[in-house]
């Protein structure tokens, strides 16, 4: 190859360089999930980038990409009850960034505003509530401490970011707290226990009380039934009459309820 032929070649290879790198310097890209800032000699934008393709000053100008997808942080907040035990509660928080504060973030936060912004009033909120209850209240009211917490938090953070949930992982607790608490909940639960026995107890006294009192008053009415009805006496006797030996039954002087069974057959004596 001669000289002149490899100098044109060396030219067209600079010339692709140099294209290439004004092509990449004027043009960017915003990832999908994204919102992009742009950034002129230190001086942020006042509106953000949507996703896509555009361009931009070459070497003056740079895209800052900020993420408006869920994000999941943990954190833990050290906390007091109102019988003054302390409580540990570890939380993890899932918040994200709306496309509309994200300028407003990067310019007051510069990165991630999870530590700056989320966790101090999370970790407020938590502290306030679990103030107003006993250490037992805040094991049995999980739920409520969450949801609480969750308005709280997002009442002190506002609109520039949004808190999607908070999720309580773990409720800690001194060791003698904690035995205390499980004593108490075996207490409870033998105390109920036996207020059930007693109860069952007492429900059975009644109902044999209750089968007493109605078979008095069957054999009471019964009485009273065959003191009206002597007839029906001797019927009942007639019926229960093996017929084979005498049978006589005694009644009051003037009650017609005296009855002599007739003899059956004499059988013949023995030789």
């Amino acid at each position: 190859m001669n000289p002149p032929t490899l100098a044109r070649l060396i030219g067209a290879a600079i010339v692709v360089f140099i294209l290439v790198v004004i092509g990449s310097t004027t043009s960017y890209i915003v990832q999908p999930g994204t919102r992009g800032i742009k950034v002129t000699l230190g001086k942020a934008a006042d509106g953000f980038l949507p996703e896509g393709f555009g361009f931009k000053s070459p070497f003056i100008t740079r895209i800052v990409p900020v993420s408006v997808k869920q994000r999941t942080s943990t954190l833990q907040a050290e906390c007091f009850s109102s019988d003054l035990q302390q409580v540990i509660i570890d939380v993890r928080v899932l918040y994200r960034v709306p496309e509309e504060s994200v300028v407003q973030i990067y310019r007051e936060f510069a990165g991630d505003p999870f530590d700056s912004l989320i966790a101090p009033r999370v970790q407020e909120a938590l502290k306030e509530i679990t103030a107003l209850r006993s250490a037992v209240k805040i094991v049995t009211d999980r739920e409520e401490i969450k949801q609480k917490a969750i308005a709280t938090a997002r009442q002190k953070i506002g609109t520039i970011l949004t808190v999607e949930d908070i999720v309580i992982r773990s409720i800690d607790l001194s060791h003698e707290l904690e035995v205390a608490i499980e004593a108490k909940m075996v207490a409870e639960q033998e105390a109920t226990k036996a207020r059930f026995v007693q109860l069952q107890t007492q429900v059975e006294a009644d109902t044999v009380v209750i089968r007493a009192r109605g078979e008095a008053e069957a054999i009471r009415i019964r009485g009273e039934a065959l003191t009206l009805n002597p007839a029906f006496l001797r019927l009942l006797i007639v019926e229960k009459w093996n017929g084979r030996s005498p049978l006589v039954i005694p009644a009051n002087p003037g009650s017609p309820a005296g009855l002599l069974l007739p003899l059956g057959p004499i059988p013949p004596a023995a030789p």
